[in-house]
């Protein structure tokens, strides 16, 4: 659930990043280059997040099924 949250989060940022170049292109555009180089950045940080949090959620998961794992051992 929360990675689902994660993605859906990082969908949103990569909508804004793409629709702030166009928007910036579109009044200046001169320097179309440097922002396209921008926005590459940004988009990439963007993905990094949408990466990271399944990676964290999974993490978060399994320290969960062990913590009761050992709790089922311990009362058997």
């Amino acid at each position: 659930m929360a990675a689902t949250i994660a993605s859906a989060g990082a969908a949103i940022g990569i909508g804004n990043v793409l629709s702030s170049s166009i928007h910036s292109v579109a009044r200046n555009p001169s320097l179309a280059k440097q922002s396209f180089g921008y926005a590459i950045l940004g988009f990439a940080l963007t993905e990094a997040i949408a990466s990271f949090a399944p990676m964290m959620a999974f993490l978060i998961s399994s320290v969960f099924r062990s913590k009761n794992q050992r709790k089922k051992v311990e009362v058997s």
